[in-house]
């Protein structure tokens, strides 16, 4: 490990200077805090995660410092990447959404690292700028929305057609999945496979449920991804 950073440390480019190094973290820092910001301005609230927005700033930095510290020499590259495999990454997994603001940090990263400030910035500034218009603009929203529902009934009530009529006005698509009785056979328990409007009422839709099934218990939630 010794003779690892010495080779590192006798290679060093020598026309590499301090103030080079500085203006390429600073930018680098500037470029990290503005797809953070972007990043946090357009993610949902229930998907949004401070540890990824303080990721996004630092990462490009690390990137261009890296390239920096790599050059063009052949030797320190393989030198490097034999250090940073005896380390272990552990993480939970995003989406793809995260995935690609991590890739967008790589890509600021690396301009900053190679001396192309002007094109990272270019780069960051559009791009951010598309993220946002197709945020404001629910560009590629989902129209409908795939949900199961689970309505509680007394056992005397006739499920067969009852709530047909509420069904098809605040659903496109339903179809009676499962029933199955509960409270020890007081009540049935039916489960419907549901495709909403993603702007319908559900509120309004729940509220016309329970009218009819006496008050019980109703369950909406997403449908299981295969």
């Amino acid at each position: 490990m010794d003779n690892l950073f010495n080779t590192i440390l006798v290679n060093l480019s020598s026309d590499l200077t301090v103030m080079q190094s500085i203006v390429t973290m600073l930018v680098a820092i500037a470029l990290g805090v503005m797809i953070a910001f972007t990043y946090y301005k357009t993610q949902d609230e229930e998907y949004y995660q401070r540890s990824l927005a303080i990721t996004l700033c630092i990462l490009p930095v690390i990137l261009s410092v890296i390239i920096l510290f790599i050059g063009s020499n052949i030797a320190r590259a393989f030198s490097l990447a034999g250090t940073l495999s005896i380390i272990r990454f552990r993480s939970n997994p995003g989406d793809a959404k995260d995935i690609g603001y991590i890739f967008f940090d790589i890509a600021a990263g690396l301009s900053c690292g190679v001396g192309l400030y002007a094109y990272g910035a270019l780069f960051t500034a559009l791009l951010c700028g598309v993220i946002f218009i197709i945020e404001k603009t629910k560009m590629f929203r989902v129209k409908d929305i795939k949900k199961t529902l689970k309505i509680v009934i007394p056992e005397d009530l006739n499920y067969q057609s009852v709530f047909d009529e509420t069904l098809k006005k605040y659903t496109k698509k339903y179809s009676l999945k499962k029933i199955k009785t509960t409270d020890l056979g007081s009540l049935f328990e039916l489960v419907y496979d549901v495709t909403m409007s993603a702007d319908e009422d559900e509120q309004q839709f729940l509220n016309d449920l329970r009218c009819k099934n006496g008050n019980l218990t109703i369950t909406l939630s997403l449908a299981p991804q295969n």
